[in-house]
């Protein structure tokens, strides 16, 4: 309050002035920022309990074990409820300490002190709301990180797929795996029949000098020698082929030639074991990659409807502690 001097005729007739004090009240500024950050306070901190006490909700009402616990639906759309909720309390709260605590403006218009606490009540929740989001901010960006790496996974799912299953197939010995039950493909396939291992063992010394007779021959009976060897080989044809999207009819015979040598299999039954194998982990391939595109799509779509129903929640708290300040503004005018 300023107070100034300002002189006043006295007219008790004896032309004598005298000097009284009066009092001018300033105008007081549009923005009452203690009150409006007083709303932001309560309200961010009011955010936090509420949200801290949702995700305990949440996590004692899911289960790992099948059965048991809340369907994903249901937890969706009670996650969604407690937001709304929780931007519902918390603005509302924040926007009516805003508009309670603001300087009351003497002399102003009814429709300026109106718009004066609906921008009150809006402040405090845009102050509310950016704090809540740098004390989130790890929950918020994994949301649209989590989107971003969904969206990226489905365009280059096909080649990522065959990148990341080609590669290791190569290395099938060494245990490493591409697919599902790739070493279990590698071993099917040199595995040994009861009744062909009977009459190889029987005839064991004229399938050696027959298996000698060529060079590639003999490539392959220096693979069944060493089993470990063969495998690999075989699982580096198998890579190329994936690659190329078939076996070649070269490899085909090659690596029935090795199955033959290690199973005692007659070549044309070697050579349709090879090709057998190879399309079932074509086969199986595919499945992943079906599977790992499935799954990016829906955390894509996870991610999109989290976005927007933040968004909704969002233009809800702002809308209600708008409201809820000028309910306020107008409860401290009355006093």
């Amino acid at each position: 309050m300023n107070s100034t001097t300002l002189p006043v005729r006295d007219n008790r007739g004896d032309n004598r002035d005298f000097v009284a004090t009066t009092s001018v009240v300033a105008d007081p500024s549009a923005v009452s920022w203690g009150a409006i950050f007083a709303g932001s306070a309560g309200a961010a901190a009011l955010s936090l309990v509420l949200l801290i006490l949702g995700v305990g909700l949440g996590l004692s009402s899911v289960s790992p074990w099948s059965g048991q616990g809340v369907s994903a639906t249901t937890f969706g759309v009670s996650t969604i409820a407690w937001l709304t909720f929780t931007q519902l309390a918390a603005s509302g709260m924040g926007g009516y300490l805003a508009g309670r605590l603001r300087t009351r403006w003497a002399g102003t218009h009814t429709d300026e002190v109106y718009f004066r606490d609906t921008a009150h009540g809006f402040l405090a929740w845009a102050i509310a709301s950016l704090v809540t989001a740098a004390m989130l901010s790890s929950a918020v960006g994994s949301i649209v990180g989590g989107g971003a790496r969904a969206g990226a996974a489905v365009a280059g799912g096909a080649a990522g797929t065959v990148a990341a299953v080609a590669a290791p197939a190569a290395a099938a010995a060494t245990g490493s795996r591409g697919i599902p039950g790739q070493d279990y493909f590698m071993d099917s396939l040199f595995r040994r029949d009861a009744a062909v291992t009977a009459g190889a063992d029987a005839g064991s010394a004229s399938s050696t000098a027959a298996a000698s007779s060529g060079a590639t021959a003999a490539a392959a009976n220096s693979g069944a020698n060493d089993p470990g060897r063969s495998t690999a080989e075989a699982g580096r044809i198998f890579a190329n082929g994936f690659a190329g999207g078939s076996l070649s009819a070269e490899d085909t015979k090659y690596v029935g030639q090795l199955i033959a040598q290690r199973t005692g299999l007659p070549q044309a039954d070697a050579e349709k074991r090879a090709t057998d194998t190879f399309a079932r982990m074509q086969t199986k391939m595919k499945d992943a990659e079906t599977a790992t595109r499935e799954s990016a799509d829906k955390a894509r779509k996870t991610s999109a409807y989290a976005a927007l129903w933040i968004f909704v929640s969002l233009l809800i708290g702002a809308f209600v502690s708008s409201l809820a300040a000028t309910y306020g503004g107008r409860r401290r005018d009355l006093i």
